[in-house]
């Protein structure tokens, strides 16, 4: 299953995507774009868009469902809790600085 990327689709109006990581919507009477319709991503936001290409790796996903099916998953609770207080180190320092 794909799911595409949703600043393809056209919500109440013209599409438009540009280098800036802006989408553009509804049209004014003049043909042009309306201020209020105007829609700036942040870096982030737009570097996350074209990070998320669409691309995977099957094999490994196959090989992590086949493991999960077959009983032989294994979570290891000491590495999800380490990057659990990572990023939170992270978040925590980001609002400070």
């Amino acid at each position: 299953m794909k799911i595409g990327n949703p600043l393809d689709k056209a919500v109440g109006g013209v599409s438009q995507r540009t280098e800036g990581g802006s989408k553009t919507g509804k049209t004014s009477a003049s043909g042009g774009v309306s201020e209020s319709a105007k829609v700036t991503l942040s870096n982030a936001a737009a570097g996350l868009i074209s990070a998320a290409d669409g691309s995977f790796d099957a094999d490994k996903v196959s090989s992590v469902k086949n493991a999960i099916d077959g009983g032989t998953y294994q979570v290891n609770p000491e590495v999800i809790a380490d990057k659990l207080i990572s990023n939170a180190k992270e978040l925590l320092q980001g609002k400070q600085g």
